[in-house]
């Protein structure tokens, strides 16, 4: 058999190992934005008969296309895609929510004999679903939150974001400042309990056999990755789906619009920012937030097989694949 045909039987994929062994197969593939982890996924689930499911926040919403770099109708015709444009920009997906529609994917593809592949740079997305997170129960405290937004509302996304510095430094360090929504909700959980929203999360058990995939790139590569995606984007209409989102009735103080540049695009559709103006804000921002994924997937991670991109590495990562779950290698 060659190593490019699968022979992923569901026999062969659930059959009695050891205590991790013998749970459901799952393949993750992490890495910083721009790195190439479509391709990759792609690839691979073709070769192997696998699914894709997604973990990237951004890729949820109706839309939202251009702006988030969601793979291509092209793309999402080579394999099955799940988690992508499955909701309206109105609509807000919890890491909760998320967790669950996750897992009963993940679950479908499995019960069709197919090897899933949970693939993103959302780090607390992927966490979620690998380390069976739990969310903390607490019942919404609506006059703290109130005061809350209205602070932010009144000295700024940024000071509310330092407020929570202070208070609880790991989830800072998590939570997008732009992300007004969990800002909020990491301190009305700590001011209201008297503890951190970071310790509050609770750890069930894996509930798969994991193969955790990264793939990486230098510095400067990645950095110039990420500007020519960035001309592209505004090159095949950024602004123009921005223009549309908004004309629909999708508000700009939306959390979804924070979007790393699609706040951005509505400054400049409302003539407060240059289409240049706007594209150096992206790339900066952009770099905050590969910095940011670093701390979640880090280089000497054991629990990640780390390649580089580029020419190559689909041959040695399929294999890697097949040694792990067992499965035969021409």
């Amino acid at each position: 058999m060659s190593s490019r045909e699968s022979s992923t039987d569901p026999k062969s994929l659930q059959r009695p190992l050891g205590p991790t062994e013998s749970l459901p197969h799952l393949v993750v593939i992490v890495g910083p934005t721009a790195s190439g982890k479509t391709e990759l996924a792609i690839t691979l689930a073709e070769r192997l008969n696998g699914e894709i499911v997604s973990a990237d926040s951004r890729l949820f919403y109706r839309g939202m296309d251009i702006g988030t770099a969601k793979p291509s109708r092209a793309e999402l015709e080579r394999v099955p895609h799940h988690l992508i444009d499955v909701a309206d920009p109105r609509e807000i997906w919890s890491l909760a929510l998320f967790q669950q529609a996750a897992h009963e994917a993940i679950d479908n593809i499995q019960g069709r004999g197919k090897l899933p592949f949970l693939v993103g740079g959302t780090g607390q997305y992927i966490h979620a679903v690998t380390q069976g997170w739990v969310p903390p129960e607490f019942a919404p405290h609506d006059a703290l939150r109130t005061v809350l937004e209205s602070l932010a509302e009144s000295k700024g996304k940024d000071w509310l974001h330092e407020r929570l510095a202070l208070l609880d430094p790991a989830s800072a360090r998590s939570i997008d400042p732009r992300n007004l929504r969990r800002t909020v909700r990491a301190l009305e959980v700590t001011l209201s309990t008297g503890r951190r929203f970071s310790e509050q999360r609770g750890h069930g058990e894996n509930p798969y056999h994991l193969l955790t995939v990264g793939l990486h790139r230098p510095r400067p590569e990645l950095y110039a990755r990420i500007d020519a995606r960035i001309e592209s984007m505004f090159a095949a209409g950024f602004l123009e789906e921005v223009r549309g989102l908004l004309e629909q009735g999708i508000s700009p103080d939306l959390p979804t619009m924070s979007a790393i540049g699609y706040r951005e695009c509505v400054l400049v559709l409302q003539e407060k920012m240059t289409v240049e103006e706007a594209k150096t804000q992206m790339r900066r921002l952009t770099r905050v937030f590969v910095r940011r994924q670093a701390n979640w997937f880090k280089q000497d991670d054991p629990e990640i097989h780390w390649f580089q991109a580029g020419e190559g590495p689909q041959d040695a990562i399929e294999q890697l694949i097949r040694k792990t779950f067992r499965q035969e290698i021409a």
